[in-house]
């Protein structure tokens, strides 16, 4: 990279996708929405014209990255559940059966210590008010931490089976 083209640092705050093209500002302005959005909220955060994040916003639609939700005017959100397929898919393109299972093992055991210690089933169960105050944010880090341990299990699960049924066997 040239001394030109290199960053310093990350871009201002109030413009995150500063210097990108017009298709990836929308992507990323999608991408950061807490709630569904209209066309026209994506165009004032993508900094590009309505028309613009409309045409780019359909087109992340048809390839199922966002949810359109009909309406006037029509909404829209990041589609989850296509961020984990496609976590998933490259979880069991990039791992072997066998280290999947590994890591879904050591999760397991790390979710078990959470359970252990907390003597609660999840992190939802833990009212975080018992504790003492010096500790509060300590807690707040391990529930969170628990919680991303669950999802990652599920999705390294997941992308075992997908890797194990990929490498079975075929009965021709």
């Amino acid at each position: 990279m040239t001394d030109n083209t290199r960053r310093e640092g990350p871009p201002p705050f109030d413009r995150p996708f500063e210097g990108e093209d017009t298709k990836q500002r929308v992507y990323g302005t999608v991408l950061h929405a807490r709630e569904p959005m209209t066309a026209a909220e994506v165009a004032e955060q993508a900094d590009c014209s309505t028309e613009s994040a409309r045409t780019h916003l359909s087109f992340y639609a048809d390839l199922g990255i966002v949810i359109q939700h009909e309406g006037r005017p029509a909404r829209y959100e990041r589609n989850d559940d296509y961020f984990e397929w496609r976590r998933v898919n490259e979880l069991a393109r990039k791992n072997t059966v066998d280290e999947l299972q590994a890591r879904v093992s050591a999760l397991t055991d790390r979710i078990e210590e959470y359970r252990n210690e907390y003597e609660v089933d999840s992190p939802a169960e833990v009212d975080v008010l018992e504790f003492d105050a010096a500790r509060i944010d300590d807690v707040y880090v391990e529930l969170g931490d628990w919680a991303t341990a669950i999802e990652e299990r599920r999705h390294h699960e997941r992308a075992r089976r997908k890797a194990a049924s990929s490498t079975a066997p075929s009965h021709s």
